[in-house]
Formats: structure tokens, C-alpha cells, sequence
């Protein structure tokens, strides 16, 4: 592909991270294409977006676990609205430094 066409792709992505705040299948989707596609932008820096994106799926995967567990003691509720919140803040994050064409800082 194109970098043209794999920054399409990229956005896609992060709609789909977002929409999954409603659908929730469609970060399945995207985590999925995100693994399939990884090869293709390395070297170029959407590869920073996908491990953006990657590390947002997992690390939001975890908390949501965490929140779900402590949602017992009541904790758990805040612990999830932050891990929603989080979600959003990095999909939002990455559509913007991918519109203006800068790599997100992953280490």
C-alpha cells in the first residue's frame, strides 16, 4: 500500500476506537487490523500510531478488567470512567498528530 492509503487506514482505526465506545466489536476490528497491517507501516511513522493505537487497546483492556473486578467495592466505577476517558483522549490525540502528519512519541 501507499502511505497515502495506509494513512486512510490509520484513521479508520482510530474511528473505529471511538465508535467502539458505542460498538464495542469494532475494537476488536480495529486491535485486529492494527496486528494485520503492522508490517506493512514500519519504518514510516504511522508504525508510531499503530503502537499508539496497539498499547491503547491493551492498556484500556487492563483497566477495564481492574474496574470491573474492584466494581464490587465500588471503586471500580471510577477506575472505568478513567480507563473511557483515557480511550478517548488517546483516539482523539493520535486523529489529530495523524492530520498534521506527526508521529505520536512512543518509546
Amino acid at each position: 500500500m501507499r502511505f497515502a492509503e495506509n494513512k486512510q487506514f490509520t484513521q479508520i482505526i482510530y474511528i473505529l476506537q471511538l465508535v467502539s465506545l458505542v460498538i464495542g466489536i469494532t475494537a476488536i476490528v480495529g486491535i485486529v487490523m492494527n496486528y494485520i497491517k503492522l508490517g506493512e507501516v514500519r519504518g514510516t511513522m504511522l508504525e508510531s500510531h499503530f503502537r499508539w493505537q496497539i498499547r491503547t487497546f491493551w492498556f484500556s483492556l487492563l483497566w477495564s478488567v481492574i474496574g470491573l473486578i474492584l466494581s464490587f467495592v465500588m471503586v471500580g466505577f471510577l477506575v472505568l470512567l478513567a480507563a473511557v476517558v483515557w480511550w478517548i483522549y488517546r483516539a482523539v490525540k493520535g486523529l489529530i498528530y495523524l492530520n498534521d502528519g506527526r508521529a505520536m512519541y512512543v518509546k
